[in-house]
């Protein structure tokens, strides 16, 4: 049976077919969530994609966090359903708890849009396990709120735990502390970060590199294999 991944849409998402592309390559079934319907469609995992939901409005990802479908993505992803969430998902992520910390302006007060180069940290949650600790790779970042910042004693408990899952490598594109380009919940099963994997799936497009690939195949293994 095919694993089928929800890709949510909300006012202002970029980067929903890309995603959905992207899971497609990897071998699961993309399904379509609008922001406005509660119902998940019995998917087994979720992305909150890229973009700038509701104009990103107030605050990047804040309005997001209220919106229907996420009532239902907060109650499953407690529960354990797997949730990654790509730069505006990152922030929506925090927004809405299930990630600690929260996501400013570049500290430069641009807009970064590069391929960048990061190492990975954490290879044991459910979106990174194709990955190995310590493997650098690269994939396109464009933010204008990527900033990563949480206060001394979240930072030091994310460092504890190896919650930090990737760092960023040679620069630090917009500020984020301690280099934090993603992070994971302590059970594994929510990620967030702001680079953009969906775009760094095809030796064809992007960066021209499939460095990005296996977030979707870790979370297909693991679907598959549960």
């Amino acid at each position: 049976m095919t694993a089928r991944i929800g890709v949510v849409t909300f006012p202002g998402s970029l980067d929903d077919r890309d995603t959905q592309r992207a899971i497609r390559v990897a071998g699961a079934e993309p399904v379509a969530l609008w922001h406005k319907d509660k119902d998940l469609k019995q998917v087994d995992a979720v992305v909150l994609c890229g973009g700038f939901s509701y104009g990103d409005y107030l605050r990047a990802g804040a309005i997001a966090r209220f919106s229907p479908v996420m009532e239902t993505v907060i109650e499953q992803a407690k529960a354990g359903l797997p949730v990654l969430g790509i730069c505006n998902g990152f922030q929506i992520l925090t927004e809405a708890h299930l990630l600690p910390g929260g996501m400013l302006g570049n500290d430069h007060l641009h807009f970064v849009c590069r391929d960048q180069k990061l190492r990975v940290e954490n290879a044991g949650t459910a979106w990174t396990s194709d990955y190995t600790a310590g493997q650098e790779i690269r994939i396109p970042l464009k933010n204008m709120d990527g900033r990563y910042v949480a206060d001394r004693r979240t930072l030091d408990e994310l460092e504890a735990e190896g919650r930090v899952a990737f760092r960023y490598l040679d620069m630090n594109p917009n500020g984020s502390l301690n280099d934090i380009a993603g992070i994971t919940n302590a059970a594994g099963n929510v990620v967030g970060l702001m680079p953009h994997p969906e775009h760094a799936v095809e030796s064809l497009i992007g960066t021209g590199r499939t460095d990005g690939l296996p977030f979707f195949t870790s979370i297909l293994k693991k679907l598959v294999n549960a």
